[in-house]
């Protein structure tokens, strides 16, 4: 058992520093079955509460693509690569999954009645803005006060972009890894007019563009990139002066 698992770390290891960001494409179109399968494998990235709020957006068309070449700073790699994956957060997941997420989970027994009660509770707390909608408000002038005298996690409601880009962080590093798993290449990118993106994409009002992720074959297959040594990085316990 455990050198099965020690050859399945050895392999991750290698998908992971292999990977390295391209920004110069083949023009070879990724097959729509393996682009198909890497969106069902990114699905299961965690996300907090498993409220599921990120959403791909996946840009074939040269005229879409066009305009994105624009809304992203005309960087050369949203014209090469034959795909360009946006990843976007729900700002109003609770109305529109929490229902749908809780049903799922009972119906595969992976939730009980109590926990049921305790993930309403939490959520309730962590994303409602209350009466009128200002909710928000009291939280957000509360929650400095709180932390005087108890620890206290930061409320979605009152830092929803944050607390979208953590979620579209882990879906984008899944979908990233699977890619590179597959032969492809990816290249994460955060310069980008997310009111533009949003546009050109006719995205929901309530949907928040917070990554641009291109896909494709790398033309640049020889990249080099480092990374700084381990202990730079690396704390047990405390941090030491």
């Amino acid at each position: 058992m455990q050198t099965e698992m020690n050859t399945r770390l050895d392999e991750f290891e290698s998908v992971v520093r292999e990977r390295r960001s391209t920004r110069h494409f083949k023009p070879d179109p990724v097959p729509s079955d393996l682009l198909q399968r890497l969106f069902e494998v990114t699905r299961w990235a965690p996300s907090g509460y498993n409220l599921q709020p990120i959403h791909f957006t996946a840009v074939t068309s040269v005229e879409v693509r066009a305009g994105l070449f624009t809304a992203c700073m005309k960087q050369t790699q949203i014209q090469e690569a034959p795909c360009i994956v946006v990843f976007s957060g729900d700002r109003r997941v609770v109305p529109h999954h929490l229902e749908k997420m809780i049903a799922t989970e009972r119906a595969a027994d992976a939730i009980d009645d109590k926990y049921e009660k305790h993930i309403r509770w939490l959520i309730s707390l962590s994303f409602s803005h209350g009466p009128v909608g200002l909710g928000w408000l009291w939280k957000a002038l509360l929650t400095p006060v709180i932390r005087l005298f108890t620890p206290l996690f930061g409320l979605p409601a009152v830092h929803k972009e944050v607390w979208l880009t953590r979620q579209a962080s882990l879906s984008a590093m899944t979908f990233m890894l699977a890619a590179q798993a597959a032969g492809l290449s990816t290249v994460p990118m955060e310069g980008f007019d997310a009111g533009r993106v949003a546009r050109i994409l006719n995205l929901p009002s309530g949907q928040l563009p917070v990554l641009v992720v291109p896909v494709g074959y790398t033309a640049t297959p020889d990249i080099r990139k480092t990374r700084l040594p381990l202990e730079d990085l690396l704390h047990r316990d405390r941090w030491h002066d």
